[in-house]
């Protein structure tokens, strides 16, 4: 049988030229190499690595789940009709961002906000422009009209989100109510989503059924609850993959409600793989700051700037989360998960509702988690430095106009020492 070895970070994965049976095909033969021991004493500044300390059937399912996330998938796999991206690690390479990116659009008015009428979009608002197991006709925007508008959004990180779903509910809420009495502005609020995926076969890490109200947290705008739902989410809506928790092809121009592989695609089994690889990412340490001229220790200044209201450094978790090195622990998400306004100019094009309640002017506060292994800034990459990152977070009517106020209000040296603080995460 034709073999083909992909090497990716840590694992190392033989997958057989048939398809996965409890993956994506169905032969799905995974063969497990361990990493290599650290040398005592050493640390390698990787993004792609597990939390440490979760023993070895962890760290076994792990690198299982890592070799899945970066297998391209088939027409033999389902892939298709209509798809953006053929594996996981074409929008999150070696657990960061990017580099495949998402198109959105909308129908809008003269001031650039959706309107109510989408029905030049009949097929949603994301664009699908690759064709496979017998789609035909790609989902564009309509040319030439400009009352279409559409943006961009490059694929997250997934370092650390283990943390980030065992983050007691009541923390975020908490958030939420202190934020309420402030004066200055920060004002964020919860995205409460209606949970979307049928009832998962494995249970221990929630019991969400399609239909609950329930927090949002992952995503650009916070509108998936879960790993194994935002798993889910991104197989059907990237990659026209079906699975059992999420059975049913998008709407699309050829009106396909199957494709290249009849029935569902994939089993439980492929989407709680690739969600548990993604709890297990660990976050990156802190890289010492060097050099730092300021005589203010940056943390500090990170404070002062009013930067952690939003980008909260420590949140804890629950104590009942499953993986007990992520239970009870105070997790450095630097995030809220709350969605804020932050006006116009950094306003998305999707359509009303698409994003649970969330409004094309808001956005879920981005995790700092790794961010120093990331090329580009803001939601769409449109900053290169982090300066230009924090300066983008100005403009009219956006909640963080203060803090921008704040840091431009520091001596060059204290701003250098933010820069600095911030890119060492």
């Amino acid at each position: 049988m034709a073999t083909r070895s992909v090497v990716l970070g840590l694992s190392l994965v033989v997958a057989a030229a048939g398809a996965f049976s409890n993956g994506a095909c169905s032969n799905e033969v995974v063969v497990v190499t361990p990493p290599p021991a650290e040398p005592e004493g050493t640390s390698v500044d990787l993004p792609d690595v597990p939390v440490a300390g979760i023993g070895e059937e962890l760290e076994r399912q792990f690198t299982e789940g890592d070799g899945l996330f970066d297998l391209p998938l088939r027409v033999a796999d389902g892939l298709g009709p209509l798809y953006t991206q053929d594996h996981c690690s074409g929008c999150h390479k070696s657990a960061g961002r990017g580099p495949g990116l998402v198109q959105k659009m909308s129908v809008v008015g003269t001031d650039g906000a959706p309107v109510a009428d989408q029905s030049k979009l009949p097929y949603g608002d994301t664009v699908h422009p690759l064709l496979a197991g017998g789609g035909k006709t790609p989902i564009a925007a309509p040319d030439g009209d400009p009352s279409i508008r559409v943006t961009t959004r490059l694929g997250p990180p997934v370092l650390g989100r283990g943390y980030m779903e065992a983050v007691a509910d009541a923390e975020i809420l908490r958030v939420e109510a202190e934020q309420a009495k402030r004066s200055d502005g920060i004002r964020g609020r919860v995205n409460w989503v209606v949970y979307a995926s049928e009832a998962n076969e494995d249970t221990s890490f929630h019991t969400h059924k399609k239909g609950d109200r329930v927090i949002g947290r992952f995503g650009l705008k916070a509108r998936v609850a879960t790993l194994d739902d935002f798993t889910a989410d991104a197989f059907q809506g990237d990659m026209g993959i079906t699975s059992p928790l999420r059975p049913s092809e998008f709407a699309n121009p050829d009106g396909l409600t199957d494709d290249g592989k009849p029935g569902v695609d994939v089993s439980f089994g492929s989407v709680n793989k690739r969600a548990m690889y993604s709890r297990l990412l660990a976050i990156p340490k802190r890289r010492p700051t060097t050099g730092i001229a300021s005589s203010v220790p940056p943390a500090k200044l990170f404070e002062n700037a009013q930067c952690a209201s939003c980008h909260v450094p420590t949140l804890r978790t629950r104590a009942d989360y499953p993986i007990t090195v992520l239970a009870n622990v105070d997790a450095a998400v630097y995030t809220d998960f709350l969605l804020h306004d932050m006006g116009p100019d950094l306003a998305d094009a999707a359509r009303p509702g698409s994003d649970g309640t969330a409004s094309y002017r808001e956005w879920r506060t981005a995790p700092l988690i790794g961010l120093r292994f990331n090329r580009s800034y803001m939601h769409d990459g449109r900053a290169k430095t982090i300066r230009e990152a924090i300066i983008s977070h100005r403009g009219q009517g956006s909640q963080a106009n203060g803090s921008v106020n704040l840091y431009q209000s520091f001596s060059t040296d204290d701003q250098q020492a933010l820069e600095a603080y911030v890119l060492s995460l």
